[in-house]
């Protein structure tokens, strides 16, 4: 167990280090990510566009994380993208930003999103205040999403005269149904808490869902990584597989974890009565 702070752009220190965007902090098994420009109402320019992605990455080389609290500072998660990035001619928006990224199949944008998607340890966003268009799409892109009752969400970028691009085909699979999504992104308006709990957009709702996104978190955190992992990759690439292909997965993945040391202090500590003790 250990606890340190991380920047999106840093290493670890022994107090609260902030980029200028993104904050990154590590307790015990657990990292929060919190967008950090709550002045702003923690609306995405092109360098949270970035640190967000690059978060990402430096929790999925980081073996200790075994689950991620992703918030926004001050009183909203997000409001969506910086009005300024339209009219910044410097701001990068190009053919190479809309390519996919590395090994990832996202571009420079859709990464702020998917990248939650790609991490290989579950994620899950606590939403106060608003989050909209490029919020609500980074949000999706989270395991679980815990909202307040007075959370407001949009998918907005119609009103910008844009498509939401933020990988949100893939991340709203399963969630919601399709007619529903094309009534909001095509409306582009506002729904509360209530509603999008109807809708499949968030998955539960409490009066502090930061410290509930916590909570679960650390029970995620006291399972064995291994198996959630393996769960997590089980949940993400089944749903573009057909039956026979998915069924080979979950043997696979069965597989990988059976009789590993993990697994088997799993078995041994429930067998015992006592707290089991993962290895990273």
């Amino acid at each position: 167990m250990h606890a340190g702070h991380i920047a999106a752009g840093g290493g670890t220190s022994p107090g609260r280090h902030m980029s200028n965007r993104v904050d990154i902090s590590i307790d015990g098994h657990v990292a929060e990510v919190v967008l950090n420009r709550p002045d702003k109402h923690n609306a995405v320019d092109m360098q949270m566009f970035d640190e967000l992605g690059q978060a990402a990455t430096q929790l999925a080389d980081n073996r200790t994380v075994r689950a991620v609290v992703l918030r926004g500072a001050g009183d909203n998660f997000c409001a969506g993208i910086d009005v300024s990035v339209f009219s910044d001619p410097g701001a990068g928006i190009d053919a190479a930003s809309m390519a996919p990224q590395g090994e990832s199949p996202a571009n420079r944008f859709q990464r702020a999103a998917y990248a939650w998607r790609e991490l290989p340890v579950p994620v899950i966003c606590a939403i106060q205040g608003v989050a909209f268009g490029a919020g609500a799409q980074i949000a999706l892109g989270a395991d679980l999403r815990y909202a307040t009752v007075d959370a407001k969400l949009s998918i907005m970028e119609i009103r910008w005269g844009l498509i939401p691009d933020m990988s949100i085909t893939v991340t709203t699979g399963g969630l919601l149904r399709q007619d529903r999504l094309r009534e909001l992104a095509y409306t582009g308006r506002v729904v509360d808490a209530g509603e999008a709990l109807e809708f499949g957009l968030v998955t539960a709702i409490h009066q502090d869902p930061v410290a509930a996104a916590h909570d679960t978190a650390r029970q995620i955190a006291a399972k064995s990584p291994d198996a959630v992992r393996a769960m997590k990759k089980m949940f993400t690439e089944t749903r573009c597989l057909d039956d026979k292909a998915s069924l080979a997965l979950e043997a696979a993945l069965q597989i990988g974890v059976l009789g590993t040391p993990n697994q088997l202090e799993a078995v041994h500590a429930n067998m015992a009565g006592r707290e089991p003790e993962f290895e990273d």
